[in-house]
């Protein structure tokens, strides 16, 4: 049996993106619920040295960056809140949590940042943690003007809700 290099190139970089989604995650224990794009977080240094480099950048423990509240509503018959960690940058990731209660069984929940439309933003289904949903999501580039998180909650039965909030960039 041959293998042709293309295969195997893709194989190597495959292996390799999901090592360093490994090395890097710190969303829990289910790592296919986020992406990251390989080289992320290479970087050679000496680590001989007593401090906490997450720490100095204003990073949280998972590595994302300062969580930042967007507040809380209500959303026909939810209450939703929602967060963010780390900046807000076109074309770079940004994960969301996400608090739902009230109202009926939820089903789903996909959030997108830009206009009410979703024109040129990419939706990401959440995952359901231990009381939150949680995803890391992309922000679209170039980023609409006056963007915002819009959050789609889509009950049992296929019922869906849209709110949005503030990104308090």
């Amino acid at each position: 049996m041959s293998i042709d290099r293309n295969h195997l190139r893709l194989t190597a970089s495959f292996v390799t993106a999901v090592a360093l989604c490994a090395w890097s995650s710190g969303c829990g224990d289910n790592p296919s619920t986020h992406t990251h794009a390989a080289g992320e977080g290479d970087h050679a240094h000496d680590h001989a040295h007593d401090h906490d480099h997450a720490k100095e950048a204003g990073m949280t423990e998972d590595g994302h960056g300062a969580t930042v509240e967007l507040g809380e509503q209500k959303a026909g018959d939810f209450s939703v809140k929602a967060s963010r960690d780390g900046d807000v940058k076109a074309g770079a990731e940004l994960p969301v949590d996400i608090w739902v209660t009230g109202g009926a069984k939820v089903a789903a929940v996909r959030f997108w940042v830009g206009t009410e439309d979703a024109t040129g933003s990419m939706k990401a289904k959440a995952e359901l943690e231990k009381d939150n949903w949680h995803t890391h999501g992309e922000v679209p580039s170039p980023m609409p003007e006056g963007s915002k998180l819009w959050i789609e909650i889509e009950a049992e039965g296929g019922a869906k809700t849209l709110v949005s909030f503030d990104l308090k960039m």
